[in-house]
């Protein structure tokens, strides 16, 4: 069959090459810390969407920084005692969905709380304050900062304060909360669960933001990863201060995150993914020491995975 990146052999056994900062842990110890700081301000809105099966609530909260942060929350109805809880994480550049999309979790007795990203498509804030470029996206904003001022690290985070909020409320059991998503999403879940360790499961499919420097060698740096290119172009046309950049990346490539979950993976990959390249993906997928299983479509890329949906939920029924 045609492949866009290694046999499949080689991908079990690759490692990745973006450069690891050496503080990285350290670096991630004092965000939570910084995160945990923060009054949340909690803000429950009820919807206008009314239906039989859930209550529905816009949720406000305050993240790191001072930006007010909003998700979906969608609660069954005459559910007795607490509860199962999923968060949904949504792809690049889009939003946290439709209310209609989280029923059918809702129907089982789950509550739905699915994040809108800082300055995408939804309703949470980008509050900005930083050096530097902010022309092409998310993955390079603070890049000419303090590491400590990237935006993905906000992101992150937010993904961990919402995961603690759910699991806070009382009518959700904090001891069976699961995360998903696909492509940045399936970033998402995998960091959610990276930084909040008591997720229990969680799906990630084709996951973004994972292994800069073998996107950039494998010249993938286009559509979703294009800001790279525009970045170096700008800023570094000579690639003078290249390991310095992808070892500043590497604070929010989330291989570098995976080795920190504790709960139960399963993962999805496109073997003919030309957007989240095959090896990025398991470049994070090997590193994770938790229980894991991974289901792979040869002949699949950067699409719907047929049949997968199904599999995601049976597995999400094991919270």
């Amino acid at each position: 069959m045609p492949l866009v990146d290694m046999p499949l052999e080689q991908l079990y056994a690759y490692q990745g090459i973006n450069p690891r900062p050496d503080d990285h842990d350290a670096y991630w110890d004092r965000a939570i810390a910084e995160m945990k700081a923060v009054d949340p301000q909690i803000e429950l809105v009820p919807s206008d969407f009314e239906n039989p099966v859930a209550d529905c609530f816009d949720l406000y909260f305050t993240g790191v920084r001072g930006a007010r942060i909003h998700a979906k929350y969608v609660r069954p109805k005459n559910q007795k005692g607490p509860h199962p809880a999923v968060l949904q994480f949504h792809g690049y550049s889009a939003h946290a969905g439709e209310w209609p999309e989280k029923l059918s979790y809702a129907a089982l007795g789950y509550s739905v709380f699915a994040l809108d990203c800082r300055g995408q498509g939804g309703y949470s804030e980008d509050t900005g304050g930083v050096k530097g470029n902010t022309l092409r996206g998310h993955i390079i904003r603070g890049l000419s900062d303090h590491p400590d001022h990237l935006l993905f690290r906000h992101i992150f985070l937010d993904t961990a304060q919402l995961a603690g909020i759910a699991m806070s409320m009382p009518e959700v059991d904090p001891e069976r909360v699961g995360a998903m998503g696909g492509s940045q999403g399936g970033a998402l879940a995998l960091v959610c669960a990276a930084l909040e360790p008591k997720i229990k499961r969680l799906v990630s499919v084709y996951p973004f933001l994972c292994d800069y420097r073998r996107v950039w060698e494998m010249d993938l740096d286009v559509n979703a990863y294009e800001e790279l290119r525009t970045y170096f172009r700008h800023f570094d046309p000579q690639h003078e201060r290249e390991d310095e950049i992808f070892t500043k990346l590497g604070y929010i490539d989330v291989q570098f995150l995976a080795p920190r979950i504790k709960g139960e993976v399963m993962m999805a990959v496109g073997l003919m993914d030309a957007i989240c390249p095959p090896s990025t993906q398991f470049a994070a997928f090997n590193k994770i020491n938790a229980p894991k299983r991974l289901e792979i479509y040869p002949d699949f890329g950067h699409e719907q995975l047929r049949g997968f949906s199904s599999k995601e939920m049976q597995f999400l029924m094991g919270l």
